[in-house]
């Protein structure tokens, strides 16, 4: 299943998301850029939200032009109003949402300590008030019109705490805390049939975050054995058609998944050790900056960020 989870819908599969509705947060690069491209090409209906309108512009270009049909609404999930104003939208011009993806979302790298306590309460803001925000939208549409899946983006740090990724990798646990008590809410309520909830979990990939993410380390943001993003995008639109509750996407996430359930002290440590290599001692040195925490940043546009060649080239140098 995991492995089938990774690959492109197969026909049968995108012909049942033709005139689908998805909202999807964070769509402007990464993640949520390439599940909208790649659902236009489906023929679905996205609703494009983000911060850089003129991005989320560029990428509801793309997915008209590939036949589904975009409308974009400039949202900072960290303000409800906005998230409100999400979904209304959304149900004034497709009449409701069959898929809610929370994708948005910004990370923060170095010491605990070293890094101010101000961005540490944005990324609450962003990373799980965002999503609770959008949980709270989505669920209220699922339910007047009796359907729907809300699908939230943490990841493998949801199960599996790193080094140097404090406040993140808590927001993470948080976001699937939440999927796991709404699962729950909503199979008490009587709705599991009609309503669902998963929580996807990828191992470190290759987007714009690590250039987005703040950084306080002293190093270049990286981390081992990077994904590319290509497999979390057809992971998120695989659990738009199937029944899972959490995810983790790849054999790297899922080994990681599977070893900290067996073995959490050991897992942990050997997580810690291989960031502190990579993070703290190899990384070429970098100024401390705030990235795309408080304001979007006219850099990483797109899905891939390129990340895994800057690696190699500074692999090279260092030989």
């Amino acid at each position: 299943m995991n492995s089938c989870a990774t690959k492109p819908l197969s026909k049968s599969g995108q012909r049942k998301l033709a005139g689908k509705t998805f909202v999807i947060t964070g769509a402007s690069s990464g993640f949520g850029r390439g599940v909208a491209e790649q659902l236009g090409e489906y023929k679905a209906n996205v609703v494009l939200a983000a911060r850089r309108g003129d991005l989320l512009e560029e990428v509801a270009d793309v997915v008209r032009k590939a036949g589904g049909k975009a409308i974009v609404v400039v949202t900072d999930v960290s303000r409800p109003e906005d998230i409100q104003r999400l979904a209304d939208t959304t149900k004034t011009v497709f009449g409701g949402a069959d898929f809610w993806i929370n994708d948005a979302g910004v990370g923060a790298i170095g010491r605990f300590e070293t890094i101010p306590v101000a961005e540490y309460s944005k990324l609450v803001d962003v990373n799980f008030k965002g999503v609770v925000y959008g949980s709270n939208a989505a669920m209220a549409l699922f339910k007047a019109q009796g359907h729907g899946k809300l699908i939230n983006v943490g990841s493998v740090e949801s199960a599996v705490p790193l080094a140097y990724h404090a406040t993140y990798g808590s927001t993470k646990a948080a976001v699937r805390a939440l999927g796991n008590v709404l699962h729950q809410e909503i199979r008490l309520s009587g709705n599991k049939k009609n309503i669902k909830v998963v929580t996807i979990m990828p191992w470190a990939v290759d987007t714009p975050f690590w250039g987005h993410a703040a950084n306080y380390s002293g190093g270049t943001p990286r981390m081992a054995a990077m994904d590319g993003p290509g497999k979390v995008v057809n992971a998120i639109i695989f659990s738009s058609l199937h029944r899972k509750r959490e995810l983790p996407v790849g054999w790297k996430a899922r080994g990681a998944y599977i070893s900290h359930r067996l073995f959490p002290h050991f897992t942990e440590r050997i997580s810690a050790n291989i960031i502190h290599r990579y993070q703290i001692k190899n990384a070429p040195p970098a100024p401390a900056t705030s990235g795309a925490v408080f304001a979007p940043m006219e850099t990483g546009r797109g899905v891939d960020d390129g990340v895994r060649k800057r690696m190699k080239q500074e692999k090279k140098q260092r030989k």
